[in-house]
């Protein structure tokens, strides 16, 4: 008799085996969303003069010229940073460069680091532009405060907050899976309006009892940037996604909700 009719068949396992380089692809994805999180957390504080040891309005102010370009450079380096490296032509050349699994990691970790550099580096001016004494005001004005940075928050959840911090694309890669698309949806806040993160964050940064000189540079220049960049924005997803964005453009407002036409 042959070997196959006296040898048992034993029944296979399939194992996936874990490489290094996933192992460490995960940690350094954790690691970055890490730094994130203490930077998002650490906006709430700086914005909104909360609790953080430095915040908008805090400091010894610096001479008027000297804080101004100061702050103005903070900004734009943000700004260019984060739009530059969002781009689809630059994200083609850079994962030439870094592992494709990564690339929003990076991205995410170098975003994070440009606003904590702005955090410490930030110079106050501290001449007021409004100051609300009235309590109901001041209630209402820091409501609609935490209400924007809801918003912000529920909104990444809303079309997958560990996909656009980078966390689902180490985790496939640990796992050896393709990275899948998550295809066009428009759930929760994004049946009413097209860009309701931008909003959350317009929000916060306009609503305080009391708005400064530094505090309204910062809110003007952010408030143009976010503009500016949603039109980039907007561009990159009507060539990804065609004719179907082009059809919720025209139904869905893109800041301001409002019930979406039929």
């Amino acid at each position: 008799m042959s070997d196959t009719m006296t040898k048992p068949h034993l029944p296979t396992t399939k194992t996936t085996s874990v490489s290094v380089g996933g192992i460490l692809a995960l940690i350094y994805g954790a690691l970055s969303y890490t730094v994130f999180l203490i930077a998002f957390l650490y906006a709430i504080g700086f914005v909104g003069n909360l609790v953080v040891p430095k915040s908008i309005d805090s400091g010894t102010e610096r001479p008027l010229q000297e804080a101004l370009i100061v702050n103005v450079l903070l900004l734009g380096a943000f700004a260019i940073q984060h739009s530059v490296m969002a781009r689809p032509g630059f994200k083609k050349w850079w994962t030439k460069i870094v592992p494709k699994p990564i690339e929003r990691s990076t991205f995410v970790l170098f975003a994070s680091l440009f606003l904590l550099l702005l955090y410490w580096q930030w110079r106050p001016i501290l001449t007021p532009i409004w100051v609300i004494e009235n309590s109901a005001g001041q209630i209402l004005l820091r409501g609609l405060f935490f209400l924007g940075w809801l918003i912000v928050f529920l909104g990444t959840f809303m079309i997958n907050h560990f996909d656009l911090f980078g966390l689902r694309q180490v985790y496939l890669n640990l796992q050896k899976r393709e990275y899948m698309d998550l295809g066009f949806r428009t759930p929760g806040f994004y049946k009413f309006l097209r860009h309701p993160i931008m909003l959350g964050f317009l929000i916060a940064f306009w609503a305080t009892p009391m708005m400064t000189v530094g505090h309204l540079v910062f809110t003007v220049a952010t408030t143009g940037y976010i503009l500016i960049a949603l039109q980039l924005e907007e561009r990159d997803l009507v060539n990804h996604f065609g004719e179907q964005y082009q059809k919720y453009r025209r139904k869905t407002s893109m800041l301001i909700p409002r019930l979406p036409k039929q």
